[in-house]
Parts: structure tokens; sequence; C-alpha cells
């Protein structure tokens, strides 16, 4: 059972910083530290559910309020993004000496500026995480754009955020356009993985596009398809928690041994295996230069089973395949279906049991796949879309004469 409990520090102004540390049950594997959002606090939606989401999966997620924000003292009119790097350093620097130093930085919206700024001062950091976050810390002004004349004018202004009134004074604004945040993404030299949705109305994915830019391999990119920017439907936060913990499976230390190199990367329209070093069998996988995911055996044929084994993303290749040529052919024919399902299984016959097989000695593969279908379809609509699914590409493939060629190079 995971727990949380409250905790406490000193921030970059001096001031005590609340903070919340969520463990997972049992000895972490990793510690990741959060930034949330622009007057936000660490109790937001999107902080509370992706630590939660973590901590399940055996990472603990330290996550605090900025100065002057949530819990935490101070004013937040002496403040600014500056601090804000400071308070992350300090938490930090609190984690290292209290707990352990964070293997992970993630950061929310400007908290995710905040840690690609903070990473090159967190040595022990190998991987770096943000979520919506601005490519230009410059942006973050739009919130009270209507109040820049006046800050500039009298040197602060009252404004509204999120409902609240908050004090903005010049020095905050001067700050923010001194930074460059695409210098400090240049010179990363950590594993980074950014997360972005496409119809983020606050801060436009083209700030995605800018920081993967500028960014070094190895360098990731999940599109977040229809989530808002605060990440406030608890599917959308789970499935970030997710993707971070299968990725920092590749490059944060999850495990009792370290991983002994990044992950190889692969040019659009490949894919690259290669071994990592790690237990008998576990490969790293980057597909197209854009997805890294891990293969690997289970534990009772050798392997550490942190991963899909071969049969597994082959039965994966055709149910994919599957499904999306039967989504395309349903919404083509304005068929009323709500859902499908493939489930795959592969197992080894003997010849002399499948009666329509040309082989009749030994072995054979049998891949089995059930498709379930949701929607008001009728028996002829379902036949329908069990012929459709053997035109997938993939299982046109599986039967269809392959040419492989194998090369030394």
């Amino acid at each position: 059972m995971t727990t949380s409990e409250k905790v406490s520090f000193p921030g970059a102004l001096g001031e005590t910083l609340a903070a919340r540390l969520d463990l997972p049950d049992g000895p972490p594997k990793a510690y990741a530290l959060w930034a949330h959002c622009f007057s936000c606090t660490k109790d937001v939606f999107a902080a509370s559910r992706v630590a939660r989401a973590l901590t399940e999966s055996g990472i603990a997620v330290l996550r605090f309020d900025f100065t002057g924000l949530g819990a935490s003292e101070g004013d937040f009119a002496n403040t600014n993004f500056s601090s804000n790097v400071g308070d992350l350093i300090a938490a930090a620097d609190w984690m290292r000496d209290n707990l352990d130093a964070p293997a992970m930085l993630l950061g929310h919206s400007l908290g995710g500026a905040a840690v690609l700024v903070a990473a090159a001062r967190v040595p022990e950091a190998k991987a770096v995480i943000t979520i919506g976050a601005p490519a230009d810390v410059a942006h973050v002004a739009h919130n009270f754009q209507d109040s820049i004349e006046e800050i500039e004018a009298k040197g602060e202004a009252e404004v509204l955020l999120v409902g609240r009134p908050f004090r903005i004074k010049k020095q905050f604004l001067d700050d923010i356009r001194a930074q460059n945040v695409q210098d400090a993404v240049a010179g990363l030299k950590k594993a980074l993985l950014i997360f972005h949705s496409p119809v983020d109305t606050t801060v436009g994915i083209d700030n995605a596009a800018a920081i993967y830019g500028a960014a070094k391999h190895p360098k990731s990119f999940v599109s977040l398809d229809d989530a808002d920017h605060m990440l406030s439907r608890k599917e959308d936060a789970e499935y970030v928690a997710g993707v971070i913990a299968a990725w920092a499976q590749r490059y944060v230390c999850l495990g009792d041994a370290p991983p002994s190199h990044v992950a190889p990367q692969a040019e659009a329209g490949t894919v690259v295996v290669e071994e990592t070093g790690q237990g008998k069998f576990q490969n790293a996988v980057s597909v197209g230069g854009r997805h890294v995911l891990l293969a690997d055996e289970p534990a009772d044929v050798g392997g550490t089973d942190t991963g899909p084994g071969p049969y597994d993303f082959l039965l994966t290749a055709l149910g994919a395949c599957t499904a999306m040529t039967i989504r395309m052919y349903a919404d083509l024919k304005k068929l009323p279906l709500t859902k499908v399902r493939v489930t795959l299984t592969h197992d080894k016959i003997h010849a002399e049991d499948c009666a329509d097989c040309e082989t009749k000695v030994g072995k054979l593969d049998r891949i089995v796949r059930d498709l379930h279908f949701e929607g008001d379809l009728s028996d002829e609509q379902k036949a329908k879309l069990l012929e459709i699914a053997d035109k997938c590409p993939v299982h046109k493939t599986l039967h269809s004469e392959i040419v492989e060629e194998s090369r030394v190079v």
C-alpha cells in the first residue's frame, strides 16, 4: 500500500516550503522530484494523480509548493522564475541529504521549463520529463497580459490568476524575459521525455516542437491527444504516469544495477534492437527515433521480465493492425461499432492435428485471434468485420512469401 507524508525544507529565499512525499509499498526503486504549474500547488490534480500512479510503479515522488504558494511560506510577489529554479535545487539538496538524490525531474507547464533549467544543477538526475511546458518562459505573461502596462508603469499590479488575486512585480517580468530555456535544453545531457496535447490552448503544441528541436538525443515525444492543459481527467494523468514508469526503465536505475548505456537511436522508418547489458535477454528497442521500448523474456526462461518477449511483439503488431483495419472499415461504412478488442494467443501444435495445413510433419505455429465487437451490430455486419480482419496488412505479410536478408554491418 502506498503512503503519503508531509515534509518541509528551506527554499531558495530562506522560507519554509511545504512538501508531500509519496512513497511506494516497499523500498523505492528511484526518487522523482515534481515541479507544479504557474500559480498552482503541489496538490493540483495532475500532481497528485501522477504521483499516486508512479508510486504504484515503485517510484517515490516529492512534490512541493514553490515559495509564496500553497502551504509554503513567503510572499509570491517577491518570487520569480529564477527563485522557482532555486526552490527546485533546494528540494533536490534536501532529498540528497535525507532520502536519495532525485533520478528524475518532472515539471508541469511552467514547472516543466523550471526543471529543464534546473537539471544541470542536479547531476544525479538521469531523466527529465515535461508536461505541457513552454519553450519560452516569457509565455507565462499571457496570463496577465492586460496588466503588463500597469506593472511596467507602477512597478507592480494585482492580477487574477485561476480566480485568485496575486501581486506581480516588474522584477518578475524582467526575470522571465531574461531566461533562455532552449539553451538549457540544448545542453541538457540527460534523457528527455516531452508530453504535450495538440489541443492545449494554454501552452500551444508548437512549444513542444521547439523543445524537441533544441534537445539532443536521447529524447522522446508523447502526444496527449485530447487532454487539456491541466490533465484534469484522471485517465490522462494515469496514462502519463504509466508512460513515465515504462520509459524510465530505460534511463533510470529502477533495480539493483544501473543501465549500461543510453537507448539506440533509430532513423525514421527503421527499428533498432540492442542489448542493454542488463540481464540475459533484455534489449532496448528504438522505433523510428520516436519510441523506446524494452524487450525481454520471462523469468522462467532466464529473462528479467522487464518487457514483452519477441512473440509478444509479433502478436502486438497483428492485434494492433487488425483493430486499426476494422476501425477504418467500420468508419468508412458508418457501422455502429463503438469499440473493438482483439485478444491473441500463440502456441505450437503438431502438424498432423491441422487437417487444412500443407505441412504434415513436425510442429506448426498457431495464432488465434478472438475479436470482440461492441455496438449494435447485426450478425451479417460482424461476419463482414471478421472478413475485414484478414485484410490487415500485417496479416497479409504473415501469409505471404517473406524475403528476409541478414547482413553484418
